[in-house]
């Protein structure tokens, strides 16, 4: 059995990440979408909401789990027993930093293999940090989530503004 991982922080989960874990998911038995937890980033959404999001935009595939973990992605691959990482490439950019993130997780475990999946045209300018700019200023984010996220957005930044 073909188990493919999908990591990622969604934060918020877009189309683009909709479109990655569709076409993945196509390609293997089992697709894992693992929210990771990343103490770098500051997220707007727990690692709980993330996880719903991801269940919520891909609840009509039966092949695709989602999981999380704060761990080195390596480690997750080995626990599957994955047989590769998806990674969504959006431009040249993301390209040179995945392709060296590739070289690190190689390095610690050699067996560790990724594909790039370049992203649709017309989602090539959508990133969580994106939507999130956006939607902070009042914009209109409803070509880049599903309407679910759409107002899970909206809420959590009417919250914030509450709270301020």
């Amino acid at each position: 059995m073909k188990t493919f991982i999908f990591p990622g922080s969604f934060d918020p989960f877009s189309l683009g990440h909709i479109d990655i874990a569709k076409r993945a998911s196509r390609l293997c038995d089992k697709l894992v979408v693992a929210v990771m937890i990343n103490r770098a980033k500051k997220s707007m959404f727990t690692v709980e909401e993330r996880v719903e999001m991801a269940k919520i935009c891909l609840r009509d595939v039966p092949n695709i789990e989602v999981i999380s973990r704060e761990s080195l992605l390596v480690d997750v691959y080995r626990e599957l027993g994955a047989s590769a990482v998806v990674r969504g490439l959006r431009s040249e950019s993301d390209f040179r930093y995945e392709a060296e993130m590739n070289a690190a997780n190689t390095l610690m475990f050699p067996e560790y293999q990724v594909i790039f999946l370049p992203c649709r045209a017309d989602l090539a300018f959508t990133s969580s940090s994106i939507i999130k700019e956006v939607a902070y200023y009042g914009g209109d984010i409803s070509r880049m989530c599903v309407p679910e996220i759409e107002e899970m957005v909206k809420q959590k930044l009417f919250h914030k503004q509450q709270d301020m």
